[in-house]
């Protein structure tokens, strides 16, 4: 399983339904679950990023999937970047020559 980041920006719908945040939180974890992503936490922020969430799917097809599936709702825009733990980390630094 690897491990992804997503960025979540509110779109201008999103905004407007801002009171309907949680209940969407639940359903994207439902929507992951069926996809067989696990969602490992989900953030609200400040500053340039609306939110975060932290999530483990077995592919990157799987990851994709998931983040247009939650973007083509309509509340929000996402960014989906591949994580790597120090264990991780350490397999690619053992590959360099």
């Amino acid at each position: 399983m690897g491990t992804y980041v997503v960025l979540i920006n509110f779109t201008d719908q999103g905004v407007r339904n801002a009171k309907d945040t949680l209940k969407r939180a639940e359903a994207f974890k439902d929507m992951a679950k069926k996809s067989g992503v696990t969602v490992k936490d989900i953030f609200w922020t400040q500053g340039l990023y609306d939110g975060l969430t932290i999530i483990e799917a077995p592919d990157e097809m799987s990851a994709t999937a998931l983040a247009l599936s939650m973007g083509g709702l309509g509340n929000v825009r996402t960014q989906t970047m591949r994580a790597y733990s120090a264990a991780d980390m350490k397999k690619i630094l053992d590959k360099i020559a």
